[in-house]
């Protein structure tokens, strides 16, 4: 499953993903973008992986587009950016919103910069862990561009609509706790790979049919109608009702509540 610039490794049902073009800060590249792209498609396909932990070599997660990669060759732009239809989503969009069309927990591991297109695949996961000394930027308006790699997706559900605004316009470089207090990152450790694995871990314990359930149904509903929302819970619960993992998680709760799955046997 590993690529020239995307590393995946899939360790007692964690997929663990690493963003590797170290020598640029991890900057996104074409290449980097397609392999982003087949990396979420083998995760989805994948029934053994639990939850993903989503990183960036060499201390850094990102520092944003390889402008001069991508601008030096006209025609990778032009694939980064086709779609067969205004609202469908092209591969530029495809790599933060991918994250969130799993049906498994995607943690991102936020370290040294993480900037402008890192941030939009950062904003893709369900949670993001910094470091201390992470720094976080919306840095598209900076190069005269808007953010247009479907991060404002999950940005407009984790944030005030003047804050992301601000951010968006100013390109505003942030400290790790500043953007915890923001809500742009849910946490700050100073091991953040260890937070991430150790949360992992705790996420593994429940139903994966519970967790792509609730995955989906916070993602889609978040800012549908109430009746969507009402809509959307009924169907998840009739599923899982219906589901072994469900009669699985009551006879462990019974038994032996520290038991992990085996693996993801749900369709969702």
């Amino acid at each position: 499953m590993s690529g020239q610039s995307v590393q995946v490794k899939i360790d007692d049902g964690i997929a663990y993903v690493l963003l590797n073009r170290p020598e640029k800060m991890n900057a996104i590249n074409y290449l980097m973008f397609s392999e982003l792209d087949r990396a979420i498609k083998n995760i989805k396909s994948n029934r053994g992986v639990r939850a993903v932990i989503l990183s960036g070599a060499g201390g850094h997660f990102s520092s944003g587009l390889d402008v001069k990669s991508v601008m030096s060759a006209p025609m990778q732009a032009v694939k980064l950016l086709f779609k067969g239809l205004p609202g469908n989503a092209n591969l530029a969009q495809r790599v933060s919103l991918g994250w969130q069309n799993l049906p498994v927990p995607v943690i991102a591991v936020l370290e040294g910069c993480c900037y402008g297109g890192g941030m939009q695949i950062a904003l893709g996961a369900d949670v993001r862990i910094a470091s201390h000394d992470c720094k976080l930027s919306i840095m598209e308006a900076k190069w005269g561009l808007v953010p247009d790699m479907a991060g404002l997706v999950a940005l407009r559900q984790i944030m005030p609509k003047d804050q992301a605004m601000l951010l968006s316009l100013t390109a505003k470089v942030l400290e790790s706790n500043e953007a915890l207090t923001l809500g742009l990152v849910t946490q700050v450790s100073e091991t953040p790979m260890e937070a991430a694995q150790q949360l992992a871990q705790q996420l593994m314990q429940t139903s994966p049919d519970a967790a792509a359930a609730i995955k989906l149904s916070i993602n889609r509903s978040w800012t549908a109608s109430v009746r969507s929302l009402l809509c959307r819970e009924s169907i998840s619960q009739i599923r899982l009702l219906l589901g072994k993992n469900c009669k699985i998680a009551a006879a462990r709760q019974l038994k032996d509540p520290q038991k992990p799955y085996q693996d993801r046997q749900s369709g969702w």
